[in-house]
């Protein structure tokens, strides 16, 4: 797409259900959620869109615990207990969060804003945007074996957050990582028949997790069935069964109702690509003064950006977040905002609900 056909003027009566708001993080993962607490602190309204049901991003999903040692000040962590203490800095925003939906298109409208639409149907109108994206949206890999393409939406999930519609039917879990694992555990105690399958009896997941798995297993509450999938068996979209191949290459059936497939994720750069931005070896060109990007009110943080000396780590994604959120609140606000310091303002005190005893 063309810097013309990216800046394309919409009309000026935009949708009425679209979500106005000042800014629109992309982006969940670390970097992500630290943007939303800079621009907190300057008083911007955010909104933020993840391709993943959880907020996390890679960090979370391949480095979940794994430790990480260069974050400052804390000494060690794995990158789940990272997430988990960014999304407990960021609390005071009350930040909405849109996920399982990726942005699949940007244009700009008449006044100057943003107008994104998500792959959910979900319309911002937004006067910034930032983009946190890492190295692309990271989105669930596919089953790709005959007759998926047939079965309606609800039959097969992939990566999903919760498991509660396990209650009752007959669930197989398709994977090995951790999500699988206790995907399995959850709904053992829902459905009336739980499988895990895996291409081997051996599974990536916390010892604690291994342990759960095995006294379901013994207890008979699980069955785990070491094999592929290799065709679905639909009727009207209804999943009616599953052909899949064992270890020595014989075809069986399984009749199953439910489908939960984590086959693990992959980044994918997407429409980001068509966005009109100044784009070099899959990555946005950015000023590091400010973060911005070729289109006026579009910001970049993180592995998404490129500029000479960019080092691919998490505490210079930081930096750059705060970079960002300095240049909007002056492009928003229309003056150079004031440096105050956490310590000592009452006005970030406000914004962060900190309370002073009466002396």
């Amino acid at each position: 797409m063309s810097e013309s056909q990216a800046t394309a003027i919409q009309p000026d009566s935009p949708p009425s259900n679209a979500i106005d708001t000042d800014a629109l993080i992309i982006g969940a993962g670390p970097i992500g959620l630290f943007q939303a607490f800079q621009l907190g602190l300057q008083g911007i309204k955010a909104h933020l869109v993840d391709a993943l049901p959880h907020v996390g991003g890679q960090c979370a999903q391949l480095y979940g615990h794994k430790p990480i040692y260069d974050i400052p000040g804390i000494p060690v962590c794995t990158g789940k207990e990272l997430v988990q203490l960014l999304d407990q800095q960021i609390a005071p925003m009350n930040l909405p969060r849109h996920l399982n939906q990726q942005v699949q298109s940007l244009s700009r409208l008449a006044d100057g804003r943003w107008q994104a639409v998500t792959t959910a149907g979900t319309q911002f109108h937004t006067r910034s945007v930032f983009v946190a994206a890492g190295v692309g949206a990271f989105v669930p890999k596919a089953l790709k074996v005959a007759g998926v393409d047939q079965l309606a939406a609800d039959q097969l999930l992939y990566h999903p957050s919760e498991t509660s519609s396990a209650l009752g039917r007959s669930v197989l879990i398709y994977g090995g990582d951790e999500e699988a694992v206790q995907a399995a555990i959850d709904c053992a105690s829902l459905a009336a028949k739980t499988r895990l399958m895996h291409r081997r009896d051996t599974f990536n997941a916390a010892p604690d997790q291994l342990a759960r798995l095995q006294a379901l297993r013994d207890s008979g509450a699980i069955e785990v069935v070491i094999g592929q999938i290799t065709e679905v068996q639909q009727n009207a979209g209804q999943l009616q069964a599953l052909q899949w191949m064992d270890g020595e290459g014989r075809e069986q059936t399984l009749r199953v109702d439910w489908l939960l497939v984590y086959l693990g994720i992959s980044p994918r750069l997407g429409p980001i690509a068509d966005w009109g931005m100044a784009i070099e070896k899959k990555q946005l060109v950015i000023d590091p003064a400010t973060m911005a990007t070729s289109a006026q009110g579009i910001y970049a943080v993180g592995d998404i950006v490129s500029y000479p000396g960019k080092k691919k780590l998490i505490l210079c994604g930081f930096h750059e977040a705060t970079m960002a959120a300095f240049a909007a609140a002056e492009y928003l606000q229309g003056e150079k905002p004031l440096l105050q310091y956490t310590t000592t303002s009452a006005k970030l005190h406000a914004i962060l609900g900190v309370h002073h005893p009466q002396h």
